[in-house]
């Protein structure tokens, strides 16, 4: 059976309040957003991971977000096998010397495969493990005058695969969310899957966008300050603006091509996000794995 566990940080109120704090020009403050993190105890991947937590806490920011994918994988996974994964994870992520707050990925949806041996009756089946652990799977929070909201963009789908859509009964949180958020306030969202990307048309998949409702999830923000979607998913670096309303960044990853290397030539790494007044400036931050790897490759080389 399985054991209650407490999550290793306080997940807010899926309610917030009306924003009073507004964001000022003397005000700042600096993020770090680790996405598609793969955890697990095989290929040196703890040592990589840990190399990023050491970064950020160098780099002093005032929080972490996550963009999905903390582990690889519970999709597939027995429950003794996922419960060391998320177990791995809620204690080195204890490492981070800030607030953690954690999106919710594909690979972290338990059991949802047919080759999983537990079924859809199992407690922890699909969110079940993850709110054992980490709370709620979309909720938000205020820091300083901004208001980040972290997005759901998984379900999944009768022939027993993961979905990327924002379900309605989150739709109609977000909806009470915005109500409650003066429309002046700067706003960043977080989702695993992308709502917005060049990937698919580059790689010669222009029919598949993403989140399959994202219109609706935007159309939601119009009328309130989007500055900033934050994504991950595909392990790929890109930075864009829309029409000059707000802009959107895919993440890279931490574990590259599964902790073997780069994927897409992206790098592994994360995202370091600084904040000033209204206004925002990000870099692309290498947490040393790559050449790490090689090294330990060199060594074990015959």
């Amino acid at each position: 059976m399985a054991m209650a566990a407490i999550p290793f940080i306080h997940i807010p109120s899926l309610t917030s309040k009306k924003t009073q704090q507004k964001a000022s020009a003397e005000e700042s403050f600096e993020f770090s957003f680790l996405t598609d993190i793969h955890l697990k105890p095989e290929m040196n991947a703890p040592l990589g991971f840990q190399m990023a937590i050491d970064k950020v806490n160098q780099l002093k920011p005032d929080f972490v977000l996550t963009g999905g994918d903390l582990v690889y994988d519970v999709m597939r996974g027995d429950y003794a096998r996922s419960e060391l994964l998320f177990d791995l994870y809620r204690k080195m992520s204890a490492g981070f010397q800030m607030p953690v707050y954690n999106c919710i990925g594909n690979h972290d949806l338990f059991a949802i495969y047919a080759e999983s041996p537990e079924g859809s009756d199992h407690p922890d089946y699909k969110y079940g493990m993850w709110e054992r652990y980490f709370g709620k799977t979309y909720y938000s929070f205020d820091h300083k005058g901004w208001h980040f909201i972290v997005l759901n963009s998984l379900d999944v789908t009768e022939d027993q695969r993961y979905r990327a859509i924002f379900q309605q009964d989150q739709l109609n949180w977000l909806a009470a969310d915005l109500k409650n958020t003066d429309p002046s306030t700067p706003i960043v969202v977080t989702t695993h899957i992308p709502i917005l990307s060049s990937h698919w048309q580059l790689k010669g998949q222009g029919g598949k966008v993403g989140v399959e409702n994202s219109d609706e999830a935007l159309r939601m923000l119009e009328g309130h300050n989007l500055k900033l979607i934050l994504q991950g998913h595909i392990h790929w670096k890109e930075y864009g603006m829309v029409n000059d309303r707000f802009d959107f960044l895919t993440g890279g990853s931490i574990a590259g091509n599964g902790w073997k290397g780069r994927r897409h030539n992206t790098k592994e790494g994360f995202v370091q996000i600084k904040v000033q007044g209204e206004e925002f400036s990000w870099s692309y931050i290498d947490h040393g794995w790559e050449d790490e790897r090689l090294k330990i490759q060199q060594s074990t080389t015959p």
